[in-house]
């Protein structure tokens, strides 16, 4: 990519925080055209799309090249905005969102959403091998390649970050050998194919109570636990005082600086004791073990969890959700800036792959979401904590209510726990569609 107008990350916050007030500022609007807008786009969706344009008319770049003019030597840079989000914020933001949780009342939520989330995973397995088959039909050199080029191989990291995450896709590349060369072309299918499909999701949210009725979703299971928690919000309602504030800050970052400390013990530990497995298959399966994002999520969710237990809790009376929403706002806003919407059309063979892929994902998804009468919370959600994994499944689920992000995030271990055994499966399914 080249060289963005603006390289410095102080000045590049700067501006993502500009456009988000602008959408805030523009969503409050009464009356005239803005209020038709965001009945038809949700703000979260501009939070995400907003970053996206300016990405794409070269004013910032999640990364960039420059060229030595003098040797010739190409340097490459990237902005450190998503590491600091994803790691810093999203855990703050999930300990000040879970700190009012019932844990009850999710439980309560029921078996839908674990059956919607297994059919976001079978739908990526079974999704592979059919884009293969498809696309193999008019254009066979796109799904070819021999060896360690061979696409298929390629692929199988795909599936590895769209059931688990960057811990599973990686391990996918280890296993099949991919070559590392044409690895880029495959994280940038990633990038595009699920943003683009978080997009829909996120424009969906704006329609839900339309999808829910042509569903014919039984939503009382949510609303229950929203109107239980909007009642607890305003029955601990108050001014919040600079204490407030500080105890508040202390708590979700205090958190954070915890499960980075335990995160740092656990991964290599685990690490050491899954490089000691013998079985190949095995080893790879449990290979999210090692990683540190894994653990930071994990920690910090469960350390809010027993906050909730305590008089912690009381702090969303002064807007502990609200801060944590700030933080997810900023989050989607430096995912959105990684993406180009122009490199859309740079490699249309593998890009189709991956529509037809995530779109057999998603047809799948509705089917079994028409038959059982699943909200469409339990849809994007269960797709998210799949294809998104820990980084925007609380995204997404918090756009419903900031009290449901947890849900997102227990959703999104499963995926990292079944990720790289099922991205085998699929793998194999899409060796021998490839081989046909």
């Amino acid at each position: 990519m080249n060289e963005p107008l603006f390289t410095n990350d102080t000045i590049v916050f700067g501006i993502l925080m500009l456009a988000l007030g602008a959408i805030f500022y523009t969503e409050s609007l009464k009356g005239g055209f803005w209020e038709k807008f965001y009945k038809i786009v949700p703000g979260l969706f501009m939070a995400y799309m907003l970053p996206a344009v300016l990405t794409t008319l070269g004013l910032i770049a999640p990364e960039w090249e420059t060229t030595n003019t003098d040797t010739g030597e190409i340097t490459k840079h990237s902005t450190n905005l998503y590491y600091v989000a994803s790691r810093y914020l999203l855990p703050a933001a999930l300990v000040l969102m879970t700190l009012s949780i019932d844990l009850k009342g999710v439980f309560n939520l029921g078996w839908k959403a674990l059956i919607m989330f297994f059919t976001g995973t079978i739908g990526i397995v079974i999704g592979g091998p059919i884009a293969i088959l498809i696309i193999s039909t008019f254009s066979p050199e796109t799904v070819g390649g021999v060896g360690p080029d061979a696409v298929w191989r390629g692929l199988s990291t795909l599936a590895g970050s769209w059931i688990g995450g960057g811990a599973n896709q990686t391990a996918m590349l280890e296993i099949y050998g991919y070559n590392q060369k044409l690895y880029g072309g495959m994280v940038f299918v990633d990038i595009v194919v699920a943003n683009l499909w978080m997009a829909l999701l996120l424009i969906g949210i704006g329609k839900r109570n339309a999808i829910n009725k042509w569903l014919k979703a039984d939503t009382s299971s949510i609303e229950s636990l929203k109107e239980k928690m909007s009642s607890f919000t305003d029955s601990v309602k108050r001014n919040p005082s600079l204490t407030d504030l500080m105890l508040m800050a202390a708590i979700a970052f205090g958190t954070v600086s915890v499960a980075h400390l335990f995160a740092g013990i656990l991964a290599p530990f685990f690490k050491n004791i899954v490089d000691g497995i013998e079985n190949q298959t095995l080893k790879n399966v449990f290979t999210f073990l090692d990683s540190s994002f894994f653990w930071m999520i994990s920690i910090s969710t469960i350390i809010a969890i027993l906050l909730s237990f305590t008089k912690a809790r009381n702090y969303e009376g002064a807007g502990a959700s609200k801060f944590g929403s700030v933080f997810i706002y900023i989050l989607v806003a430096s995912i959105g800036m990684k993406m180009d919407l122009t490199l859309i059309f740079d490699n249309v063979g593998l890009i189709a792959i991956g529509l037809v892929w995530m779109s057999i994902h998603a047809l799948l998804l509705i089917f079994v979401a028409k038959i059982i009468k699943a909200p469409y919370f339990f849809l994007a959600v269960g797709s998210q904590a799949n294809v998104g994994g820990a980084a925007s499944a609380p995204i997404v689920a918090s756009a419903f209510h900031p009290s449901l992000a947890t849900v997102g995030v227990l959703l999104a271990v499963f995926g990292y726990a079944v990720g790289t055994i099922a991205a085998i499966g699929c793998t194999i399914l899409m060796q021998l569609a490839s081989a046909g």
